[in-house]
């Protein structure tokens, strides 16, 4: 361990801490010299190969991320102009898969329109691996483009275990305020609550860890959390 980690570690040396205690020390533990996101990762008790166990789901963070997302939508008709309306950053039907197809990747978020599937689905290779092909669990496959446009401005993020059982999700940025952290963290710890399968046994939420980019993760007490 480098000497700035290895300092940031001993501020957060204790075993657990409420939201409200955690998101201070993981501004004062990050060392880099640009804005480091924060993540929170949650460790659940299912198991990701079943298909009746898989968590995901999208929340809206209250504060957003920081940044406004660049946000593509694939349309026909009058849904195209209802997506420029809504403030997407770039729209098309056809024409926009080929220039995803030959190699364009400026976007950070994907909404389709379900009578463009099809073609869409040929991005599935390109998109797929990035965690950007458009699903209608996640509400990025509508024909409500202007809702799921303004969405996705304001601050949605998606979120789903991973095959280790863990899901990790960014909250911020450490230049937000801690209790802006805090908050965005509590709306997405509710929404993987909300999204607790039928089938999970035994206790749900094994770990909480929060942490920035570069920094130590700090521990959040569950029970804290689940008093919240």
């Amino acid at each position: 361990m480098g000497k700035k980690y290895s300092q940031s570690v001993k501020l957060v040396a204790k075993p657990g801490y409420t939201l409200a205690d955690a998101m201070p020390l993981v501004k004062k533990a990050a060392f880099a010299k640009f804005d480091e996101t924060v993540e929170l990762a949650m460790r659940l008790g299912v198991d990701p190969k079943h298909a009746d166990q898989m968590v995901r789901g999208t929340v809206v963070l209250p504060h957003g991320l920081g940044r406004s997302k660049r946000v593509i939508v694939i349309a026909s008709g009058d849904k195209v102009r209802e997506g420029r309306e809504a403030g997407a950053d770039e729209v098309g039907g056809d024409d926009l898969v080929q220039k995803i197809q030959g190699g364009w990747m400026e976007f950070d978020a994907v909404i389709a329109t379900p009578d463009m599937m099809k073609s869409v689905g040929r991005l599935g290779k390109v998109l797929g691996p990035r965690g950007l092909m458009p699903n209608p669990k996640t509400g990025t496959v509508t024909m409500d483009v202007e809702r799921a446009v303004k969405e996705v401005k304001a601050g949605k993020v998606e979120f789903r275990v991973d095959k280790t059982g863990i899901i990790h999700c960014p909250v911020g940025k450490v230049s937000f305020d801690a209790a802006k952290l805090a908050e965005n963290a509590q709306a997405l710890i509710g929404s993987v609550l909300k999204a607790k399968p039928a089938t999970a046994k035994g206790k749900y939420v094994k770990s909480i860890v929060i942490s920035s980019t570069m920094g130590p993760g700090v521990r959040v007490d569950l029970a804290s959390v689940e008093a919240a």
